[in-house]
């Protein structure tokens, strides 16, 4: 027993000896007594506690980088009491575990007004689903893949991110194919007898009708399927961002920034212009003459963001007090009057855009696709119009946002980044704009705090760009691009009149059919 004791306290001792020869070898090598010695010096006039305060960040830089440890996923309510996600980042600095941030991410799912019960009651059990799928993604799989990823490399996040949604697609389409397969293999049910065709009037002549036929109009494309869950890839990936962000004490924006232009920091930034809605013309609007979806109202670009909106303030102040007067009685239409013809028809979008185009942006808002769907071949096919509108939403990626702004950038489309009916009180979009340099930023109207709080941010972000003197101004903002078309369309044989210099405060959004 003594012997044997002796030899493990021999080994100990051999132990302790070989870790003391390494650290001295640490030590020697990062020059650590000369670097104490000069903190020494410098601090000698200070107080025992800052010099203890010196030593901590000394040896802090010498510690290991911080890395994701845990991401955690949870239902919350959005800004219309509905469930979304959020989510949440720990990261391992100096050995334990800490708290870095949360987000909450908007859900894609429309409000539809005046819906039928059965179908409000179908998008309330899809919508819930698609957040209990996204929590189960981040809180077990995805918070596995990220495990000791350091949150400042957002490129290798991202692709974790992207190679998992991509697993969950291909599990999707297997699963459809099987379920095909299968009703396949039910015997078919007989379908009923075409009807008769209707009895032609007494005295009416065979190929000819009573009345004009209307042209007929294409059906509207499909709605392009949302995975379920897709949203936790865009939740994460913002997080992530934002958390990296907070690490180097720095705002979200700046760090967008930077992504975006990874081989230099960019001196100036600047804020995109407010597209502010004034008037929603939804049905339960006051006033409503069937004819638009809503007013928007751009400041003028010489003003400041809280300028405009205060401007924008008042004017709204007028309008309501004429929309609150007894709307006029109310034309009859004539019976088959489609109201949504509009939406569906292309050529009068093309006639519109040839007219206009050179004197107005003319977005196309309900052709706008998914960014994924945009990045899949690297060209952006859109019917006649100057621009999309972005979202963050389902499985955008930070790195999506950079790569979908820079190929609109390299092809002279404007950007405008906007925000989905399901809004939540995060303000993270304003940096997200920002950082990324687009042209319009459209927030909705200048009420409820998940609005209210983003305009908020918008403000404190173009005061910190003043005092840092790294505010800058937009040139496209003064409508040269379109100037140049309207002389070009002189040379061509065009109105003259298209020659005068006019500013971007005429934005027509509307649909057409790609």
């Amino acid at each position: 027993m003594g012997e044997e004791g002796g030899g493990r306290s021999c080994g100990t001792t051999r132990e302790l000896q070989k870790l003391k020869q390494q650290a001295m070898e640490y030590y020697r090598e990062n020059d650590v007594p000369r670097r104490l010695e000069e903190l020494l010096n410098s601090t000698f006039y200070l107080q025992p506690a800052d010099v203890y305060g010196h030593l901590a960040n000394c040896f802090s830089k010498l510690a290991k980088p911080p890395t994701i440890c845990k991401v955690v996923g949870r239902n919350v309510l959005d800004g219309l009491g509905l469930p979304t996600l959020q989510v949440e980042i720990f990261c391992t600095i100096q050995n334990f575990p800490k708290n870095i941030c949360s987000v909450v991410i908007s859900t894609h799912f429309e409000v539809h007004e005046n819906a039928l019960p059965e179908q409000a009651e179908a998008e309330e059990v899809e919508r819930s689903e698609a957040v209990s799928t996204a929590v189960q993604w981040v809180n077990k799989t995805i918070t596995e893949e990220l495990r000791g990823i350091a949150p400042s490399n957002q490129a290798e996040v991202d692709q974790v991110l992207r190679t998992f949604f991509e697993s969950k697609v291909q599990e999707e389409k297997e699963r459809r194919q099987l379920e095909k397969g299968l009703e396949d293999q039910t015997i078919a049910i007989p379908s009923p007898p075409p009807p008769p065709p209707p009895a032609r009037k007494k005295g009416q002549r065979q190929g000819r009708t009573d009345t004009l036929t209307e042209k007929p109009i294409l059906p509207p494309e499909p709605v392009e399927p949302v995975l379920s869950g897709s949203m936790a890839i865009g939740a994460v990936s913002l997080a992530v961002a934002k958390t990296s962000a907070m690490l180097d004490n720095n705002p979200l924006y700046l760090n967008i920034a930077l992504l975006k232009h990874p081989q230099e920091q960019p001196t100036k930034l600047t804020i995109p212009l407010l597209m502010v809605s004034l008037v929603s013309c939804g049905k339960s609007s006051p006033g409503k003459l069937n004819l638009m979806k809503e007013v928007i109202c751009i400041p003028h670009p010489g003003l400041t963001a809280k300028q405009g909106v205060e401007m924008l303030l008042e004017i709204q102040k007028h309008i309501n007090k004429t929309i609150e007067m007894p709307p006029p009685p109310k034309t009859e239409t004539k019976k088959g009057h489609n109201g949504n013809k509009r939406s569906q028809d292309s050529e009068q979008w093309d006639s519109i855009y040839n007219a206009l185009g050179s004197r107005c942006y003319i977005i196309a808002g309900t052709t706008s696709k998914s960014i994924s769907k945009l990045l899949e071949n690297g060209n952006i096919s859109i019917p006649k119009s100057s621009g999309l509108i972005i979202k963050h939403t389902n499985q955008t990626t930070m790195s999506d946002l950079v790569q979908i702004t820079n190929l609109l950038d390299s092809k002279k489309h404007i950007a405008v980044f906007g925000s989905t009916e399901g809004e939540s009180s995060d303000d993270s979009l304003v940096d997200l704009a920002i950082g990324l340099g687009v042209r319009f930023i459209k927030l909705g109207g200048l009420s409820r705090g998940e609005r209210v709080t983003k305009y908020n941010r918008l403000f404190t972000i173009e005061e910190e760009l003043v005092q840092k003197g790294a505010l800058g101004f937009n040139e496209e903002h003064t409508f040269f691009s379109l100037h140049e078309e309207a002389e070009k369309a002189t040379m061509a044989g065009g109105p003259p009149e298209l020659l005068e210099p006019i500013f971007p405060t005429e934005v027509m959004e509307g649909s057409a059919k790609a």
